[in-house]
């Protein structure tokens, strides 16, 4: 065994492991991302960031936990979703909701994770429950709670479901015209069924 190799066995020195941790996040995200869940190992994960499967382990767990890690920076931002509803009259928060997620799938940075959780819920369990963990617990609920109507969770759910089949179709499946057309045509053309699903009668 080479030095190399034993420095990469077991745990990293404490100046280390925040590099370590980061690599095989990055790792993961690529994996997950092209791959999807099912398709992706954590010893696949393991080779790619450069390091033993078990130091994988040691930092994240289950696959499922490795997988729920690295996605959740692409639902960081969806934190300030309620923070988007919030600000300005009820009148306009279809249109700032709308304009608010899909500024998180236009931006590369968030767009890879994005793409590697929808990707792999639509097959797998596993990761689907990682999903609805997410976007209820990140999201949703946090939406709900500002609209102040007896229906708000049913109306922020419904507020989802068309946000996330538009982003399904042009970013995943990428069905054209929708895959190419402008964002604020998209938006011009989404955020009034938004906004019925929020706070229409």
């Amino acid at each position: 065994m080479t030095d190399a190799t034993a420095k990469r066995r077991g745990r990293p020195p404490r100046t280390e492991s925040a590099d370590t941790r980061d690599r095989i996040l990055a790792a993961a995200r690529e994996e997950f991302s092209e791959r999807g869940y099912e398709k992706t190992s954590v010893r696949g994960i393991a080779k790619a960031a450069g390091v033993d499967s078990a130091l994988v382990h040691h930092y994240f767990g289950t696959k499922e936990q490795l997988f729920e890690a690295a996605v959740e920076v692409a639902f960081a931002p969806a934190r300030n979703a309620p923070d988007a509803v919030a600000e300005g009259p009820m009148d306009g928060v279809g249109e700032r909701l709308t304009r608010f997620i899909f500024g998180v799938w236009e931006n590369p940075a968030t767009r890879k994770p994005l793409l590697a959780v929808v990707r792999s819920a639509v097959n797998n369990e596993a990761a689907a429950a990682v999903l609805r963990r997410l976007v209820v617990s990140q999201m949703l609920s946090r939406v709900a709670a500002q609209l102040d109507l007896p229906d708000a969770e049913l109306r922020a759910e419904l507020a989802a479901a068309q946000l996330v089949g538009t982003a399904m179709l042009r970013y995943v499946i990428k069905v054209e015209p929708l895959a190419s057309a402008d964002p604020e045509q998209i938006i011009a053309r989404i955020a009034p069924v938004v906004q019925g699903h929020l706070t229409g009668s």
